[in-house]
């Protein structure tokens, strides 16, 4: 887990969506507590119960081929 990586929330209810959003910061390892810019705009302090969240780790970012000169 790390900054940029998405993180999914699953609803603790049938008649709700879950959630995802971004990891903006890694407050605590023990107890996990981060700071996540959820997907409709908002940012909050997150502190997941067990299997309640999935990390999805971030692309990272590919290096573009260089043209070969002729």
């Amino acid at each position: 887990m790390k900054i940029g990586d998405k993180i999914l929330v699953e609803s603790e209810h049938a008649s709700q969506q879950g959630r995802s959003g971004t990891i903006q910061e890694i407050l605590s390892e023990e107890p996990r507590r981060l700071r996540v810019l959820w997907e409709d705009g908002h940012e909050s302090i997150f502190v997941p119960s067990s299997g309640s969240a999935r990390i999805v780790e971030a692309k990272a970012p590919r290096a573009r081929a260089k043209k070969a000169k002729a």
